[in-house]
């Protein structure tokens, strides 16, 4: 998902060090008891799952774990995802991150470890994580060191009604992008919005641009280009024109400028109440559509994002990534041991189960029974190229403003090359 700008900062402050070990203070202001007199350790965790059942479910678990461990609580701090990301920004420049955090990896949790802020997991994990799957494990691997350990995995493709494909006459999913523009027409033509889209929020846009950079441009151009900070290739202004095609056909819904994600009358909402036919979301979405909306039951479909005619990419190479968590800098054993509570395959096959993530335990696969989820895992299994979300593999700076000059794009404020020259710019800055 979406990551605003993280800033490089020193070393933790002296709570940070040597010797506190497990009287350390909560590394956000000192509201837990941390392993004070009263014995007992406070691990404050944040997290992002502010939606039902996640929330409902991820709550149990920590009583689970406080039973399992009656020296420990776990202080539960839940916000929406921008602003998670927003307060994160400001804790990182503070210096002080929470015991226990969500993270996306890459370049966001990079620039989090230059700054000295986050945990070597290497050795503390090594003896439950190994068992994890290797493809969920690599946005927390930085320099061959573990920095996260992952709870989730996925990609992002086309969840769709498959009420409304039949009404307009589209027999199966579009695999080219002609066909996926023919499909936006067709849908449009039955009185039907094509597309759902939070404008709001910014990062959903960025789904369509990365993809369209993956498919025109191929999956190492994405990477050289991360390395030469130059984006302003063919490959690149294409994807800008392609989604202009897009764009240009209106297929969005009305206000959807002004939308959020995952609220009564946003994206998801939207595509749950059948107010529109499709949008392009992770893995998550059929668990938000349904609490933000009613939910399509058997007419949810799934589709990956289609080839484009001429391009170097291929629809077997998939974007996306997943959920993990890490640890600030000195956390104390309680939070490593959290972490070996959430990885393992009880606790996976209770989010399997009832919050719709896919397996990051292999053992936990057995209780994966949806079968859109079931679809996305095959796709996964057979990708030949993967691609995390630009704004968390790339420089969080470059991450934004891929973000803003996409979202500029579709409100139709800056051009296929002004987006390009835009976060060229960026990249050499970030330098």
């Amino acid at each position: 998902m979406g990551d605003p700008a993280l800033s490089r900062r020193g070393f933790l402050a002296a709570s940070m060090a040597a010797g506190l070990g497990a009287t350390a203070l909560s590394g956000c202001g000192g509201d837990s008891d941390g392993g004070s007199s009263s014995g007992t350790t406070t691990i404050e965790w944040w997290n992002i799952s502010t939606t039902e059942p996640t929330k409902t479910v991820w709550a149990g678990l920590a009583e689970k774990f406080e039973a399992e461990h009656p020296t420990v609580r776990i202080k539960i701090v839940q916000l929406e995802n921008d602003a998670y990301k927003s307060k994160m920004t400001a804790l990182t420049a503070s210096g002080k991150l929470p015991d226990v955090f969500h993270t996306w990896g890459g370049g966001v949790l990079a620039q989090q470890v230059e700054a000295g802020l986050v945990e070597d997991l290497t050795d503390r994990t090594k003896d439950f994580a190994a068992g994890l799957l290797p493809v969920a494990k690599q946005p927390y691997l930085l320099d061959d060191k573990v920095y996260g350990v992952p709870f989730d995995i996925g990609m992002v493709g086309f969840w769709y009604n498959k009420a409304h494909f039949e009404k307009a006459g589209i027999g199966t999913p579009p695999t080219t992008w002609a066909g996926f523009l023919d499909a936006v027409r067709a849908l449009k033509s039955a009185g039907i919005t094509p597309l759902a889209l939070a404008g709001k929020e910014k990062w959903p846009g960025m789904y369509y641009w990365a993809y369209l950079a993956m498919r025109t441009a191929g999956v190492e151009a994405l990477r050289k280009a991360e390395d030469t900070k130059d984006f302003t290739g063919p490959g690149f202004v294409d994807a800008g024109r392609h989604l202009e095609e897009l764009v240009d056909l209106r297929p969005f819904q009305k206000g959807f400028l002004g939308a959020a994600y995952s609220s009564p009358t946003g994206q998801a909402a939207t595509v749950g109440n059948g107010r529109a036919a499709m949008e392009l979301m992770g893995q998550w979405a059929p668990v938000v559509e349904a609490d933000a909306g009613k939910g399509l039951g058997r007419d949810l479909g799934f589709f990956p994002f289609p080839e484009v005619e001429g391009g170097q990419g291929k629809i077997t190479e998939v974007f996306g990534g997943g959920g993990g968590h890490a640890l600030r800098r000195g956390a104390p054993q309680a939070a490593v041991d959290f972490l070996e509570f959430f990885a393992s395959e009880t606790t996976d096959r209770e989010l399997v189960r009832k919050t719709g993530v896919l397996p990051v335990v292999p053992a936990a696969e057995s209780a994966l029974g949806d079968r859109n989820l079931k679809a996305v895992q095959t796709q996964l299994k057979a990708a030949t190229g993967f691609q995390l979300y630009l704004d968390q593999a790339y420089a969080p700076a470059v991450g934004q403003e891929v973000n803003d000059s996409v979202a500029a794009l579709i409100a139709g404020s800056r051009t296929p090359e002004q987006v390009a020259r835009s976060i060229t710019k960026t990249a050499g800055e970030a330098q």
